[in-house]
């Protein structure tokens, strides 16, 4: 089995689309038929969405938690902070290998965890 699309609901697709691309994504809108303006980008064989908020949905789910394992670990914990992002857990050796903490702009928690180790 392998996860082939998440779809991310937001308040402000735009900005988070943007927070985002600090991790190396790069969004391109979308848009199919008469849907939503979205914006997606393909993370290894893993497509993620960025949608507006549906209909009737008055704020973002921030139960919802990511995970993403990059190459400048340090650096790109930088720039989510500098995005707006909070960090919620500080860097450390976890079991996995060297993680972080940081909530993103609508309060969901990303993980980051040092690729190679």
């Amino acid at each position: 089995m392998q996860l082939k699309l998440l779809v991310i609901r937001s308040a402000n697709p735009a900005q988070l689309a943007q927070f985002y691309t600090q991790l190396g994504c790069i969004f391109e809108q979308h848009r199919h038929g008469k849907g939503p303006l979205h914006y997606s980008c393909t993370i290894a064989q893993t497509v993620l969405e960025i949608y507006p908020l549906a209909k009737g949905q008055e704020a973002a789910d921030p139960n919802l938690r990511l995970g993403f394992e990059v190459e400048e670990f340090e650096v790109v914990l930088e720039k989510l902070i500098e995005q707006g992002g909070t960090l919620i857990q500080a860097p450390y050796e976890s079991e996995f290998g060297w993680m972080g903490v940081v909530e993103d702009l609508e309060g969901r928690k990303v993980e980051l965890y040092k690729k190679g180790q």
